[in-house]
């Protein structure tokens, strides 16, 4: 099982988001650049994020993305689902009914998803602005 680079820039490119000031914006340019990405393949990750509800642009010289719902609420299954969708990672191919092995598989999903609706990327945020600060001592 892997998540695709999108959901990866996708997760940077939101815990970026989070430490800026409250209601200012970042552009596509500085966040591309930021992780050494084209702005075009960026601008796709963003969209989809936008259509999430997580990010909302302001266009103009000025504008830019920035969050758009309360930075303790976001978690990190909420980007991924913004991302990579929200189907099963599993499917049985044979199909019967009660598959014991497609059960065994969806409860570890099932736990997986629980764990990554309760890490918040605000807590992620918090933990780099520290390694930050350290870092420039």
């Amino acid at each position: 099982m892997k998540y695709s680079n999108a959901t990866n820039y996708a997760l940077h490119t939101m815990i970026h988001l989070m430490l800026q000031p409250s209601g200012s914006s970042v552009g596509v340019q500085e966040l591309a650049e930021m992780q050494h990405l084209s702005p075009t393949y960026l601008s796709k990750v963003l969209t989809k994020l936008t259509k999430a509800g997580l990010i909302e642009s302001t266009p103009g010289a000025k504008g830019g993305y920035k969050i758009s719902r309360t930075k303790h609420e976001i978690s990190f299954l909420d980007v991924i689902h913004a991302i990579e969708g929200e189907t099963s990672l599993f499917d049985c191919t044979i199909h019967h009914e009660g598959c014991l092995i497609e059960s065994v598989m969806r409860q570890a999903e099932e736990n997986m998803k629980d764990e990554l609706a309760s890490k918040l990327l605000i807590d992620i945020a918090k933990e780099a602005e520290s390694l930050q600060k350290l870092a420039k001592k």
